[in-house]
C-alpha cells in the first residue's frame, strides 16, 4: 500500500497512516458486513482511481476471486466511486452487478479524515446465498452500518488505537451489542459461551455488562470501576477477564454513527486454554533455565574441588592434568551459564569465546597476547556445547606448545560464517600462533596427545566438521576448523 499511495496519489504521509490505520481495523468491518472491501484512492492528477488495499470476509463468501489491488480504473466507470468521493456520502443506489454469474451489491463509503475525504471503500456483497437473516446477521449488518457511517464522518478508526488483529477478538469469536447505558441487547452463542466459562449461570441479554463482569471477575478494588466502564463500552479499550478458572479477552467499540455514542459494540474470546499453555510454556522455560544454573554451579563445584586436588599434587605432571580438566569443565559450565540466561536453547558464542580464551590465557599471563577477530554469531546448544571443549583444547595445546617460557607471542582466533540460510551455514574457524610452530613429521589426524583425541572425536564425530592443523608462515602453526552451523539430524 505505502508503494502504490507514494507512487499514483497525493496524500501525505500522515493521510496515509490514517489508511493503514484503516486497514489494521477493517476485517471487523468486512465480517459484519459479510462483505468484500476494496479501498479506491484517486490518482494524483483526479482522472484514475487506484486500488490499494482489498479485504474479503471470514463470515460470507467473497465477490472478487481475483486480487484487485494495484488495479486502475477510470473516473466515470464507477460511478459510486465518484458520487462517495464528491459527495461525501455512503452510496447505495443503484442495482446489482454480475460477476460470473454472480449477483453483487455494490456501496461506496468515503473515507474522511478531518473534514477531507481521502478514497472511498466500495463494500461488494455476495447475494448468491442471500436468505432471509437471522437476528445475529441483522445485529451484523446493524452493526455494519454504524461503523459504515462512522468512517464517512472520520469518526473511525479510533486515533492512536491501532489493534493488532492477529491477537484481538474477531467477529466470530463473541459479540455483544449494548445499547447506550451499557446494557446487553444482543449476544452471540459464542459471548454467551465465553462469559458461561467465567462462571455466568443466566443469560446476558438485559444485563449491565460492565456491572456483571465485574461481578464475575476476582475482586481488584480501585480497578472495579475501570473494568465496569470498559465492558461498558465507553472507551476503545482491551482487557482480559480472569474468573472462575477461565479467561476471556474483552474489546470494546463505542458505536456514534452520527456524533452521539448510541451504544457499543463488544468483541469477546475464550483464550482460556491459550493463556494455560503460555503459563505452561513460561515454566518450562524458567524450569530448564534453572536447571542449566544448577549444571553450571555442579560443574563448578567440579571445577573447584579439581583445582583442591591439584593444589595437593606432589607430581608437577599430575597437578598440570588436573588443571587442564579444570579448564575443561570451565568451558562446559561456561556455556551452562549462558544457557541460563536465554528463553531458548541458542547462545551467542562470541561472548562464550571471548571468556573461554580469557580463561586459557591464565595460564601464560603477560606474555602472549590473545585475541579474536570475526563472529561466531548465535548457535545452538548442542554446538555450542562440544565447540567451547574444542576451542578450549585447541588454545590450550597451542599456549603449551607453541611459545618458550617467558616467550612473548600471538594467538589469533578467527570465525566466519557461510551460507545463507540456517541449515545450511558453516563455521570456518582458525587459530593461528606465532610460536616454534609444528615438530618434524607430526601429524595432527595420529597424535596421541589427549587433547587433540578429544578434538578429533567431538569435531569429526559430534559436530559432522573436519578438523587441520599445518604450519604456518613465516612461522607458526594454524588450526583450521570447518563445522555446521547447526546440529547435524
Amino acid at each position: 500500500m505505502n508503494d502504490l499511495v507514494r507512487q499514483h496519489t497525493a496524500l501525505s504521509e500522515t493521510d496515509l497512516e490514517w489508511l493503514h490505520l484503516l486497514v489494521s481495523e477493517w476485517q471487523l468491518l468486512s465480517d459484519l458486513s459479510f462483505a468484500d472491501l476494496v479501498l479506491w484512492v484517486p490518482t494524483l492528477d483526479g482522472t484514475r482511481y487506484v486500488s490499494v488495499a482489498q479485504m474479503r470476509p471470514n463470515t460470507g463468501p467473497t465477490s472478487y476471486q481475483d486480487d484487485m489491488v494495484g488495479h486502475l480504473v477510470p473516473r466515470g466507470r464507477r460511478p459510486l466511486l465518484d458520487a462517495a468521493l464528491d459527495e461525501g456520502r455512503i452510496v447505495r443506489e443503484g442495482d446489482p452487478e454480475w460477476r460470473e454469474e454472480v449477483p453483487v451489491r455494490v456501496e461506496s463509503i468515503p473515507v474522511r479524515r478531518e473534514g477531507r475525504v481521502l478514497g472511498v471503500i466500495a463494500r461488494n456483497t455476495n447475494l448468491l446465498t442471500v436468505r432471509t437473516p437471522s437476528r445475529l446477521e441483522l445485529t451484523y449488518l446493524q452493526s455494519a452500518s454504524d461503523l459504515a457511517q462512522m468512517i464517512a464522518a472520520g469518526a473511525f478508526p479510533f486515533p492512536g488505537q491501532q489493534v493488532d488483529m492477529d491477537a484481538s477478538p474477531r467477529v466470530g469469536d463473541g459479540l455483544m451489542r449494548l445499547d447506550a447505558d451499557g446494557v446487553v441487547t444482543y449476544a452471540s452463542p459464542n459471548a454467551l459461551s465465553a462469559y458461561h466459562r467465567l462462571g455466568l449461570a443466566s443469560d446476558l441479554v438485559g444485563q449491565h455488562l460492565g456491572t456483571t463482569t465485574a461481578e464475575l471477575a476476582p475482586s481488584r478494588g480501585p480497578v472495579d470501576e475501570a473494568l465496569v466502564k470498559l465492558a461498558s463500552g465507553w472507551a476503545p479499550r482491551e482487557t482480559e477477564v480472569e474468573g472462575n478458572g477461565g479467561v476471556i479477552q474483552l474489546r470494546a467499540i463505542p458505536l456514534k454513527p452520527k456524533g452521539t455514542r448510541i451504544g457499543s459494540l463488544v468483541l469477546c474470546r475464550d483464550v482460556t486454554e491459550l493463556r494455560r499453555r503460555e503459563r505452561e510454556l513460561i515454566t518450562k522455560d524458567a524450569t530448564i533455565r534453572e536447571i542449566h544454573h544448577r549444571v553450571k554451579n555442579n560443574l563448578q563445584t567440579v571445577a573447584a574441588l579439581l583445582r583442591l586436588q591439584a593444589r595437593r599434587m606432589d607430581s608437577e605432571n599430575g597437578r598440570e592434568a588436573l588443571n587442564e580438566a579444570v579448564r575443561r569443565v570451565g568451558s562446559i559450565a561456561i556455556v551452562h551459564e549462558t544457557l541460563s540466561q536465554n528463553l531458548d536453547e541458542r547462545v551467542e558464542f562470541d561472548e562464550i569465546a571471548d571468556r573461554v580464551i580469557a580463561m586459557v590465557a591464565e595460564i601464560s599471563p603477560g606474555k602472549v597476547d590473545c585475541r579474536r577477530t570475526g563472529r561466531f554469531g548465535i548457535l545452538d546448544a548442542e554446538v555450542a556445547t562440544p565447540l567451547s571443549m574444542v576451542l578450549t583444547e585447541i588454545l590450550q595445546n597451542a599456549l603449551e606448545h607453541a611459545f618458550a617460557p617467558g616467550e612473548r607471542g600471538t594467538l589469533e582466533v578467527s570465525a566466519m560464517r557461510s551460507g545463507t540460510g540456517r541449515d545450511d551455514a558453516r563455521l570456518l574457524i582458525t587459530v593461528l600462533d606465532d610460536g616454534c610452530g609444528l615438530p618434524e613429521g607430526f601429524d595432527p589426524q595420529r597424535a596421541g596427545n589427549l587433547g587433540l583425541q578429544i578434538v578429533r572425536t567431538l569435531v569429526e564425530g559430534e559436530l559432522g566438521g573436519s578438523f587441520d592443523m599445518v604450519a604456518s608462515e613465516p612461522r607458526g602453526t594454524k588450526v583450521v576448523l570447518d563445522i555446521p552451523a547447526s546440529p547435524q539430524k
